[in-house]
């Protein structure tokens, strides 16, 4: 088993933070969203890590971690960014959003699914979002789910908050098959894209589709991508409130609803 953590991103609603570093690098709780993810990966030992940069890539800098960059971080987005690592997509594979810090019990979930493409879900999703956000309806999407855990829909617009059945991390892992339906259908849709389409999505370009627009590819062409539900125990940096707001929380030790940064 092995990891690849996407770390391109610039990080432009964490501003000012992110003036002079990558967002990956920006710290919470005494530690960079990088070292959380790294400690516990190697906690778990899994030890082959690839790390994907682009914005100020040489600034990220670990022993013994395998890096690629993705020189059009710009102009491209996350799927992009994965496939600079496509070499690493193997039997086993972890994937994980550079700007998320989980606990242990959360990553052990996803080590322990037998299932061919996975994703860690939040089913308490709710509280957490509140807390974030006045408006949380505005900042979600889809993701609904069938009696036996198999997605339905993700990172779809929503109508209604009925549409949401919990909230993708960013964090999933592909195995046995799944890694290969992965790559295959990657190469489909950049098949498309070379011809001008975008097999995903028509209103944007195939590069600035989101994982969750190949996901969603990937269920509508049939396959099956599993839930694997779990209650808080992560954390989303998306903007400089998200920071401010954590870090208040941990001032006045009530992050640990949410996260626990004193056992991950």
């Amino acid at each position: 088993m092995n990891a690849i953590i996407l770390a391109a991103g610039q990080g432009n609603r964490l501003k000012p933070l992110t003036n002079n570093q990558p967002k990956c690098l920006v710290e919470l709780f005494g530690k960079s969203l990088l070292n959380w993810q790294l400690d516990i990966f190697q906690k778990l030992k899994i030890n082959d890590i690839s790390i994907v940069k682009g914005y100020l890539q040489e600034q990220i800098t670990f022993p013994n971690i395998n890096f690629y960059e993705n020189k059009n971080y710009e102009t491209t987005n996350m799927i992009e960014t994965l496939f600079c690592a496509r070499d690493k997509i193997s039997d086993s594979t972890i994937i994980s959003y550079g700007d998320i810090i989980y606990e242990e019990s959360v990553l052990e979930k996803l080590i322990k699914n037998n299932d061919d493409i996975s994703l860690i879900i939040d089913k308490n999703w709710k509280d957490y979002w509140s807390s974030r956000l006045d408006d949380p309806i505005s900042d979600l999407e889809s993701l609904s789910i069938d009696s036996e855990n198999n997605i339905l829909s993700i990172g779809q617009k929503i109508e209604n908050i009925s549409e949401i059945q919990g909230q993708y991390i960013g964090l999933m892992k592909f195995q046995n098959t799944g890694s290969e339906v992965l790559k295959s259908f990657y190469d489909k849709c950049k098949s498309y894209a070379e011809n001008g389409k975008n097999y995903l999505k028509t209103d944007i370009s195939f590069e600035k589709s989101y994982m969750t627009d190949l996901l969603q590819g990937m269920i509508d062409e049939g396959y099956k991508i599993r839930a694997i539900p779990i209650n808080n125990g992560w954390l989303e940096l998306d903007s400089y409130n998200d920071y401010l707001k954590y870090q208040k929380m941990f001032e006045n030790e009530t992050i640990s609803k949410f996260f626990n940064p004193y056992t991950s």
